[in-house]
């Protein structure tokens, strides 16, 4: 059976209908073929949209928070039923592997059950007050309408982090999903849509909407003042033209961008176990993970047993279709994917690197990009290291000190999580600390890359720090609101002051 039709026969069972010959084509990078072809949404239907949703709201934001957390819980329901095709699609259309696939659907599940015993647990504070006979405390509300922008390494995951967030707070969302994985966003909003009958009337019209498109639909989504937040998940690159764009109007934003992420190996770490993670974190997914490990940083008396053995991982490591063999690493999104690899490669050479691999593996059609991961030893943090490439690449550079190390790890902007390798105390509090790691996702003795969803993901440090999934993240999906009663009989700030009544 072609990936052609596969993919119809389960956008088929997932209740999703497609529209063909709309001139925006969906290709599988598993082997370059095309198995799809959508209409494309305008700047005019982004608008349309929006005051769809502005008018979604307006009845949303009146429901109990637990009961709209009885429609995440549904929701939550309907994903296990469908997980096994729904993790089939993201193998599909982002060459993960079947477990990858399956592991980002189970995400959705997961912030599901966090979502659902939150809409119990949007507290407010009572405050201190310094006036007699009054009480303060603080208040949450719904926000507004939320505008979410996604990528096409993890096609799905995010959108749920915040879908199953803004939806428990009460707020209507726009998803605007990669031009390169635009069914995954329409089957998951099959699912919401079961879910959504199992929940009844409560629930208006319009409540979630998917915006198939390309550049113009995200401007649109950014640019319109009813949508009152935005979150975008991708490259920095993105990110530093929406944050700008949203703070004109004086919008919010969560960013949750690309990370150059870091790993720094100590002399006493456990090197079994750090070869481990080391690989695992620098070559999963290809090396398309926003949380992929992108540098390591180890010290000298290290230096020459880990790198040798990464090198014979890398030499070995298998590489193939994840859907056909059992293969760890899969393909590249696109040739631009490729292109962008090589050419960072070439860079590397010439600021005096040596690379270990980087090769295009013919293992699939002409048309799919597979390639051997790249360990590449560099003299120091210079040229290409200081910048993220979206492919398994991975630069080593040796370290004598522990604060130099550190100076190197925090001394590159998109730094979103990092690692450090020791079994001495000192050095994992030190890299805790406020002065050790900068990022938003600091770990000890396991890789960069994964993340659960009770802490809140993000905190790329060059925006300030994005906060989608678990933790604190609800209050960027609500506003707050202090609120002052007077239950004296004074007015302490009118005190001398004559009123007849």
């Amino acid at each position: 059976m072609s990936l052609e039709i596969e993919t119809a026969a389960v956008l088929d069972r997932l209740g999703v209908e497609t529209a063909a010959g709309g001139g925006m084509p969906v290709f599988t990078p598993l082997t370059g073929e095309q198995v799809a072809d959508l209409p494309a949404a305008t700047a005019e239907d982004t608008a349309a949209a929006v005051a769809r949703a502005r008018t979604a709201f307006t009845r949303w934001r009146d429901v109990p928070a637990p009961r709209r957390g009885e429609l995440v819980r549904l929701f939550g329901a309907e994903l296990r039923a469908a997980k096994d095709d729904l993790g089939r699609l993201v193998s599909i259309e982002a060459g993960k592997s079947p477990s990858e696939g399956g592991g980002e659907v189970q995400e959705m599940i997961d912030i599901c059950d966090f979502a659902v015993g939150l809409s119990r647990q949007l507290y407010g504070l009572t405050i201190a007050t310094e006036r007699p006979g009054h009480r303060m405390m603080e208040t949450w509300h719904p926000l507004g309408v939320v505008g979410i922008i996604t990528a096409f390494n993890f096609p799905v995951a995010p959108w749920a982090w915040n879908a199953a967030l803004a939806l428990v707070c009460g707020d209507p969302t726009l998803w605007k999903p990669s031009e390169k994985t635009p069914l995954t966003a329409l089957a998951c909003n099959a699912v919401l849509d079961r879910a959504l009958a199992r929940f009844g009337t409560d629930a208006p019209a319009h409540l979630s909407q998917v915006l198939v498109g390309g550049p113009e639909v995200g401007a649109a989504m950014v640019d319109d003042p009813g949508v009152s937040l935005v979150s975008a998940t991708g490259s920095t690159r993105m990110g530093r033209m929406v944050g700008p764009k949203v703070a004109e109007r004086f919008g919010r934003c969560i960013l949750e961008l690309g990370g150059n992420n870091a790993g720094i190996v100590c002399p006493s770490a456990d090197l079994d176990m750090t070869l481990r993670a080391v690989a695992f974190a620098a070559m999963g997914t290809a090396g398309q993970r926003c949380t992929t490990m992108r540098r390591l940083i180890a010290h000298r008396d290290v230096y020459d047993q880990i790198v040798p053995a990464l090198k014979k991982a890398y030499a070995s490591v298998s590489i193939g279709n994840p859907l056909e063999t059992d293969a760890l690493v899969g393909p590249l999104i696109d040739k631009a994917a490729y292109d962008g690899m090589q050419a960072a490669l070439k860079e590397a050479e010439a600021a005096g690197g040596t690379v270990h691999g980087g090769e295009r593996v013919s293992v699939g059609p002409e048309a799919a990009y597979y390639v051997r991961p790249a360990l590449v030893e560099m003299p120091d943090q210079t040229g290409p290291v200081a910048q993220e490439t979206f492919a398994p690449i991975l630069y080593a550079m040796k370290y004598d000190d522990l604060d130099a190390a550190l100076a190197m790890h925090n001394a590159v902007g998109g730094g979103l999580s990092s690692s450090i390798f020791t079994t001495d105390l000192r050095e994992m509090e030190l890299f805790l600390s406020a002065r050790g790691s900068d990022c938003g996702i600091a770990n000890v003795n396991i890789g960069t890359s994964g993340a659960e969803i009770g802490g809140a993901f993000g905190g790329e440090k060059e925006t300030g720090g994005g906060r989608e999934s678990g933790s604190d993240a609800w209050k960027g999906y609500m506003r707050r609101a202090t609120n002052t009663i007077n239950y004296s009989r004074e007015l302490p700030l009118a005190q001398g002051v004559v009123f007849d009544i």
